[in-house]
This record gives C-alpha cells, structure tokens and sequence, in this order.
C-alpha cells in the first residue's frame, strides 16, 4: 500500500508538471487528491475520510447551495436552517461554477434507503475551504489545507530554450516564466538565448497536504552565464508593509525597470500610438489614437505595469470597463475595455498584479486592451518614452542587503555545473530536505 502511495503522488507531480496555467493545474489536483481519498482514506479538510461515505462533484450551471443539498434529501426548513445560520460565515450564494465540493454522509446510514449528507465542504482554491457541518448543530468556518515549502536548487545549460531545458528535467516551466519575466526581463533577451548559456538558480517549490505539488513558489537567487556576461540575481523585500519584492544585483543594483514593456504576457502588438490615424470607416479623416492596443483571447490577465494606485475602476462610454493607476506624481497608466476589472479604487497595485481581464466592452472592434500611458497628464507614446529605471534600494537598506545576500551568494557559487568536473553536462535538480510548514 505504500508503494502504492509512493506511485500515485509520483503521478501527481507528473501530472503538475505538465500543466502550464492555473486551471490545469487546479484540475489535476482536484482528480489526483479523489483518487488517493478514495484508495487510502486520508485525511482531509480535517476529518478522517474512512469515517464517511463522500461524494465529490463540481459546481455546475444552475447549481446553487439549496439545489445541491435538496438534491441529497435535505429538505428546504433544513436548507433555510443552515443557511440562517451560516450567513456572517460564508455567503452560500457566492458558490461558483466549476469549483469542487465534497459531501460527507456519515457510514451508519450507507445501508439506510435515503441518505442524507451532514458536511457540505466547499472549495474555494487549492488552499482554502469552507466547512458547513450540520450533523446536530449548525457551524461553518473557514480554512487551509497545510502547506509546505522546500527550498532546492537546479542547474541547466541551454541547448535551444530555457522552457525545453527545464521540461526534459522535470521542473516546472513556472520557473522560466520568472526568470524571464520578473528577475531578467530587461537584462536578458530570453528570445535569444546561445547554446552554452547556462544557469543556477535556488528556489522554493510549494506542496499542499505535504504530498500534492503546487509548483514554484518564489526564486531566492538566481546566476545566469549569457554572452559572456555573469548575471546574479537576489530577491530581496524593500518595503514591508506594502510587501513589495524586488531583485538586486550582487552590487544592490535593481534589475527591472518601473514599467513593464506591455500589460499582458501573451499578446501582440495591433495597434500603435498614432496621432495622425485614419481610418476607412469614418471617410479617411484623422481619428488620433492615443493608445496602444495589444490584441489578446477574452480572459486575458492585464497586469499592471508600475507600482500605484487605482484613481479609476468602471464604466465609461467607448472605454468600456477600464483601471487607471496613478503612479506617481509624473506617470499614470489606464486599460480599456475590459471583460471585468479585478482591483477598486483607491486600492494598491503592485507591478505584474493583476488588475482584470481582456474583453470588448464599450468600442471595440476585437478582444484586445487598449493600453495608454499619461506623463504629467499628457497622453504619449509608451515606446518612445525614456522610462526610469526601478525604485533603487536606499542607503540605509543597502548595508542590509549585502550582509544578506552573503551567504546566498556563497550557496549559489557552491552549486557546480557538472561538465567543470568532467561529467557529461546534464541539466541537475537538489532538494534540501527542511521545510517550513504554513
């Protein structure tokens, strides 16, 4: 039976590795995680699943809290109970489609003609759930499923591309996506990375209930060998209370920029900044386009592109649904016609967050965000902008970060590539066997 464990968890890191969005990822969960309740009766949510029948399903169209248990044989005074009740806990009317949900039916009445259900355990994420038992009394709560953390580190030397040199390891392609786009995005070209170029990296991949693997979770430092140059990277928090992140050379020098070169990962360029357009369909006569827009699938993330603050988050005329953020006293950012916006007014935004999704509304021709960018309240051409280099590390905080990254700094330089001790180069992976449980 252990054995068995052992493969089945296997299967399950396999399969997470494989997944290259969120949903994927969140269905792969969902099956793995059935499978071994159903096969071994662990623990899970916080009740012993021998103890009980379960039943698990995902919220469909047209389901709701009452249509879910009615349709177990509880009967609508139960339901208006439970729900009374549970109100100040959790709105039941939030349930949404396609998130998964785990009945507990007590194992005395397996052999009764109608069950009945005393647990309905709703899913909000891979984390956290809500608990609505109703066996005698009615309680509902909130919580997490344990997580664990472990560091390890890996070495890779490019033959084509960083995505192909971590997949033929295993590793999640995640740790490419940061590397590209959050440590080296405006130092390294990942387009055109030479056979030979090579890289160390420590990092953090996360696991939920120990065993489910839930991918990378952050990268503590990074060295990358490209057109001759050594590249150090080392994440390092420099503002606490807004929990702002940012990575630093082994000299403190910030590696990104305070903008990013568009607000979404996978897109194209369809329509530039343009004051002198014209357009067919309003008889050739100049319609300046103050935008620039980048053509995406409805359910895009936009990101926003600089640290700010939201000014603006609605609905307006042509604009659709759209966000504005005011960065600082120069610059402000706005993107238009969104599907739905993810962020309020007044809220703080942190650069890559996402702020909402691709859409059509108001004027529209094809789904795309319209991204414009305002300098002391003039709108220009992002392009052709000299933007700032990001927010440097203050003085006082410099001491800190070189004291710090010390010892990173050592670990990472200890880690050798195996072809510098005679061994055939192959990409490697460590683990190191502590962990920090959440």
């Amino acid at each position: 039976m252990q054995l068995r464990r052992l493969i089945t968890i296997a299967v399950i890191a396999v399969c997470f590795l494989a997944c290259k969005d969120d949903n994927s990822a969140e269905e792969a969960y969902k099956k793995e995680v059935a499978e071994i309740a159903e096969e071994e009766n662990i623990l899970e949510f916080g009740f012993n699943l021998k103890d009980y029948e379960f039943k698990r399903d995902t919220i469909k169209k047209g389901d709701t809290f009452g249509v879910i248990l009615e349709r177990n044989n509880i009967g609508y005074p139960k339901i208006y109970q439970i729900a009374e009740k549970t109100k100040d806990t959790f709105d039941i009317r939030k349930l949404q489609v396609g998130k998964p949900y785990t009945l507990l039916f007590p194992k005395e009445d397996i052999n009764d003609s109608i069950k009945k259900p005393t647990t309905f355990i709703y899913q909000k994420n891979l984390e956290d759930y809500v608990v609505i038992d109703f066996k005698d009394s009615v309680q509902s709560y909130t919580s997490r499923k344990p997580i664990t953390y472990i560091e390890k580190t890996a070495t890779g030397i490019i033959e084509n591309n960083i995505s192909e040199t971590l997949e033929n390891k295993g590793i999640s392609q995640k740790l490419a996506y940061i590397m590209a786009d959050d440590i080296y995005a405006w130092t390294i070209d990942f387009r055109r990375l030479q056979p030979g170029d090579r890289f160390k990296v420590i990092y953090t991949d996360k696991y939920i209930d120990d065993s489910i693997y839930a991918g990378v979770h952050n990268v503590k430092a990074a060295y990358f060998e490209h057109n001759g140059d050594s590249l150090y990277a080392f994440e390092f928090k420099t503002d606490s209370i807004k929990n702002i992140v940012d990575y630093f050379s082994e000299d403190a020098k910030n590696l990104r920029r305070a903008f990013l070169k568009m607000p979404v990962k996978f897109g194209r360029l369809s329509s530039r900044y343009n004051l002198k357009r014209r357009i067919a369909y309003y008889g050739y006569k100049v319609r300046p386009h103050k935008g620039t827009d980048f053509a995406a699938p409805i359910g895009t993330p936009i990101m926003a592109t600089a640290n700010g603050t939201v000014t603006e988050s609605r609905r307006r005329g042509g604009n659709g649904k759209y966000v504005k953020i005011r960065h600082n006293d120069t610059y402000s950012t706005q993107y238009l016609h969104m599907k739905a916006q993810n962020v309020k007014k007044g809220q703080f935004v942190k650069q890559g967050d996402i702020i909402g999704w691709v859409g059509m509304t108001g004027n529209s021709g094809g789904p795309h965000v319209c991204y414009r960018f305002w300098k002391n309240g003039k709108q220009v051409d992002p392009f052709k902008q000299k933007l700032p280099e990001a927010k440097p590390i203050s003085d006082s905080l410099k001491v800190k970060y070189l004291e710090y990254i010390k010892p990173i700094k050592q670990q990472l330089d200890n880690i050798f590539f195996l072809e510098a001790d005679g061994i055939e180069p192959e990409n490697t992976i460590t683990e190191d066997p502590i962990t920090d449980i959440q």
